[in-house]
Formats: C-alpha cells, sequence, structure tokens
C-alpha cells in the first residue's frame, strides 16, 4: 500500500515570535520586529553630541535623562529583547496641498486625529497583556513620553531605517508610522536590521523652510518648525517667523517629498487618526479667536492640547503675518490686549508685517519682551 509521504512530515508550530507579529497586526499595528541588540552604544554616543551642540533647544527632559536614553539596558537592566512596533497615520492626501493657502493654518498629519499617544498605548498595552499570557516574563510598553530612542530601536529591529531628516522611513509605509515598543525579558527572534536607502536623495533637506538641517542624518531643534510651534514656549524668533509660513502645528515638508512614500498607502492607517473636519484646513482667523476655553473645547482628545491656548494663539499670530491677508489685521489687533505677553508680541510682529500697526498702541505696554516686538517692528516701519 502506497502511503503518503507528508504523514511523516513534523508539524511545525509557529514561533511566539510569528504568533506575536500575528497579534500585533490584529491590534493595528503594520510593522512589528524584534531586536536583541540592547546594548548598542552608537545611539547614546550620537545623542551625547547632539546634546553637547545644545541642538535640542529648550528640551531639558531630553538633557536630564540622558542616561536612560543611551540604551535599553540603561533604562532597565533586565531587558533581553525589544519589540518595535509602528502604527500607520498615511494621509489621505498630498499635506502640502495647503502651501500656497496663507490664510489656512497647517496642522501636522498625526495631529489631525485622535492622541497617537492614547491610541498606540492602548494598543501596545493589550499586545504586552498577550505576551504575558503567551510566554510570561516582565515587560515594559513605551511610546514617546518615555526616555527611549525608538527610531534606532525600530532600525535595529528592521523597521525602516532613520532617513537623512533624522524620521524612520519604511519600505513599505514610507515616513508615516508612529511608533512604540516593548521591552521584555524573554529572548524573542530577532530580525535582521534595516539598512540605510536614502541614497543620493536630498529632498528632505533642500525643503526644510527654516534650514534645520546642518548636515544630512542631523537635525537642529532649533530651527525646526515642529520644535518652534510646539515644544517651544518663548516668543519664535524674529529670524525663522517667516519661514514658518502657515503652519501653524508642526511641519510634514520633509516628511512629504519622502520619495519612499509612494508605497504608502492610506488604507493602511489607522481610522483613529483620520482628519476631524475642525483640524483638517482651519482658517487662521478662527484660531486667532480662541479663548482658552475654545481652544479645550476645539482640541479636545487631540495632541495639540497639551501645548495650551497661548502657544497656538501665537503661532496663528505668526502664519496671519506671513498670509499678507489685511483681512486679518482686526482680529491680530484684537490680540493687543490679550493677557499672555508672547501673544501680544505676536501680534505686534504680524500686524507690522501686514502694515496695520498703530504706534499709538504702543503706550500702555508694560512687558519688556512686548517692548522689544514694538520697537522691532517700527523701527522696520521706519526703515
Amino acid at each position: 500500500m502506497q502511503t503518503s509521504f507528508c504523514r511523516y512530515l513534523p508539524i511545525m508550530s509557529d514561533t511566539l515570535t510569528q504568533r506575536l507579529k500575528a497579534e500585533a497586526a490584529r491590534l493595528g499595528f503594520v510593522a512589528c520586529g524584534v531586536t536583541r541588540t540592547v546594548d548598542d552604544p552608537l545611539p547614546g554616543e550620537r545623542l551625547a553630541v547632539w546634546l553637547g551642540e545644545g541642538a535640542h533647544g529648550s528640551m531639558e527632559w531630553m538633557e536630564a535623562k540622558a542616561e536612560w536614553r543611551r540604551s535599553p539596558l540603561a533604562l532597565w537592566p533586565e531587558v533581553r529583547s525589544v519589540v518595535a512596533l509602528g502604527m500607520s497615520y498615511a494621509p489621505p492626501e498630498d499635506p502640502l496641498r495647503l502651501a500656497d493657502s496663507p490664510e489656512t493654518a497647517r496642522i501636522s498629519v498625526y495631529a489631525q486625529g485622535q492622541d497617537y499617544h492614547d491610541v498606540v498605548k492602548k494598543a501596545l498595552k493589550a499586545l504586552a497583556r498577550w505576551l504575558v499570557a503567551e510566554g510570561g516574563g516582565a515587560l515594559k510598553v513605551f511610546v514617546d513620553t518615555a526616555p527611549v530612542m525608538e527610531k534606532p530601536l525600530a532600525m535595529a529591529a528592521g523597521l525602516g531605517w532613520q532617513g537623512k531628516h533624522t524620521n524612520l522611513v519604511s519600505r513599505e509605509h514610507g515616513s508615516w508610522l508612529l511608533l512604540g515598543c516593548v521591552m521584555t525579558e524573554l529572548e524573542l527572534d530577532p530580525d535582521p536590521p534595516s539598512r540605510d536607502s536614502c541614497g543620493s536623495c536630498n529632498a528632505c533637506q533642500d525643503i526644510c523652510p527654516t534650514k534645520a538641517f546642518p548636515a544630512p542624518y542631523r537635525i537642529d531643534a532649533r530651527r525646526c518648525i515642529s520644535y518652534l510651534t510646539i515644544e517651544h514656549h518663548g516668543p519664535i524668533p524674529r529670524e525663522l517667523r517667516a519661514g514658518i509660513g502657515n503652519h501653524v502645528y508642526g511641519c510634514d515638508d520633509c516628511l512629504s517629498v519622502c520619495p519612499w512614500n509612494k508605497f504608502a498607502a492610506s488604507a493602511h492607517a489607522n481610522l483613529a487618526f483620520a482628519p476631524r473636519a475642525e483640524l483638517a484646513a482651519p482658517h487662521v482667523a478662527e484660531l486667532l479667536a480662541l479663548d482658552d476655553a475654545a481652544f479645550r473645547q476645539v482640541f479636545a482628545g487631540s495632541p495639540i492640547k497639551r501645548i495650551g491656548r497661548d502657544r497656538m494663539v501665537r503661532n496663528a499670530a505668526i502664519v496671519a503675518g506671513n498670509s499678507g491677508s489685511g483681512d486679518l489685521a482686526a482680529p491680530l489687533t484684537a490680540l493687543l490686549d490679550d493677557a499672555s505677553p508672547v501673544v501680544r508680541g505676536a501680534a505686534v510682529w504680524a500686524l507690522g508685517r501686514l502694515g496695520a500697526l498703530d504706534p499709538a498702541r504702543a503706550a500702555g505696554e508694560q512687558d519688556e519682551m512686548v517692548r522689544e516686538e514694538w520697537d522691532a517692528a517700527l523701527l522696520s516701519r521706519s526703515s
């Protein structure tokens, strides 16, 4: 009697790592990889140089926790594997489409939907519970707010490489990945690291309006629009304000021009990041009129909420000054009486740019910083 050979083949069961990746996909992650390279000194050395140059600007928390940030082992000595994960937020439309609409405020793609901190962390915690149930061991989950260098870890785990704009680039998902990671005591099957595939392309370097890249693979946060509009608390340096253009929160310019984005499909994006109508293309006049209560209402559930009303209106005033629209003079003039000095100062600059500044309004200003804005604006007017 003939016997089928396949009866005698061993039954191949999926490894824990393979099942982990399947569960990650079920939870909404489009990229998942594992690295056991938890002691690579190179990312920490590069971080030290970057901090030594002061390129982190006023982000003191980067420096304060630099020792933990330099490697997973420094943060948690028991870690044996890092699971790097990416969730897509690929936009349905080209983020550059609004570049020539000066009265439309541009909000970075990742911030137009739900707060990614909440969405990604919820999925990470669900994956962590699954991994503990299936494999045991202690673990920790991280998304953005912890002292973890997610991008070098993602590169080591094969998700993509750090491009010349310093963000992660994926062959499948372009520049549109939100990253998180799970650190575990388990020794999972590692993936091969990614290789740099930027080649001779410098599109991301060339498009930056504020020249924030002193060299490929290096960024000076002090000149970066995302830093200036989100992290920076005080007045935006005058010499950089024109370069802000109509960016009111963050900037996608260097990401948008990456050629690898042609492989990124918005159909893969998590629906939680779908743009809310009021955040996709707001008119700058609407943002100039926000008080604190209205700001909280408009940006509820958005990562934008954390910068507060004053920084948003400061940013909107810069955008208004760049717009060239005299129609924005009235809402800007109203801000000359705002309680926030940083808002008043931005309004002075913007009105000066629009040629709509009334010198008589300077008389009652007592704040030294705002007085300097008046002096600069009036000097520019007279020259």
